[in-house]
């Protein structure tokens, strides 16, 4: 057996999913196509084939203890000048999407990954293209919103083609997604 990469990650639904990824190839980004719409949890890492098992036999673990919860796109921002990435923000989840990675890659388990940035939960909407292009993304997506109910995440393996595709899906154990918190809720006055 040889070694394989591999990535988990939160899928962004139907409709969502598939307008981001018409926008990042209209933007220019060649590789929209075979990037799956997305919030990442571990980054592409290469593994020993061999220990594909464990990296599933822990993933189900850490989705067993998850509970679904509200995910809000709103928005979007950008890494430049450090990385060339324009994105769409996590408005609401992130603080899950950072406790799901943690646990990911938790240093005992098989996928204990180092990152390169500090994690933040973001969806990519333009990658390494041209700066009038990234500036475009920026300002075209800057009022986008999207919301959902996050139910699990995905394993995926990239292949030789550089086409990333789903090997499992891994839906938490918890039922019941719990409503967005409005500004009543939270206790605000409502203005009229």
């Amino acid at each position: 057996m040889g070694t394989v990469t591999i990535g988990v990650s939160i899928a962004v639904p139907e409709p969502h999913g598939s307008e981001l990824q018409q926008l990042r190839a209209g933007f220019g980004d060649a590789s929209a196509h075979g990037i799956p719409t997305h919030v990442t949890l571990l980054p592409p890492t290469e593994i020993d084939e061999a220990a594909l098992p464990a990296v599933e036999a822990h993933l189900t673990e850490v989705a067993a203890a998850g509970r679904p919860f509200p995910m809000r796109l709103s928005g979007t921002g950008t890494f430049r000048p450090v990385s060339p990435v324009v994105f769409v923000q996590v408005a609401s989840g992130a603080e899950a999407c950072t406790g799901l990675q943690q646990q990911v890659r938790d240093p005992a388990g098989p996928v204990p990954r180092e990152l390169q940035f500090p994690y933040h939960p973001h969806v990519t909407v333009a990658h390494g293209i041209d700066e009038a292009a990234m500036d475009r993304a920026f300002e075209e997506l800057a009022g986008y919103e999207a919301e959902w109910p996050c139910t699990g995440f995905a394993l995926y393996e990239q292949g030789a083609d550089g086409v990333w595709r789903k090997l499992r899906d891994f839906p938490f154990g918890g039922a019941v997604v719990p409503p967005q918190v409005g500004p009543a809720e939270r206790g605000s006055v409502p203005t009229r």
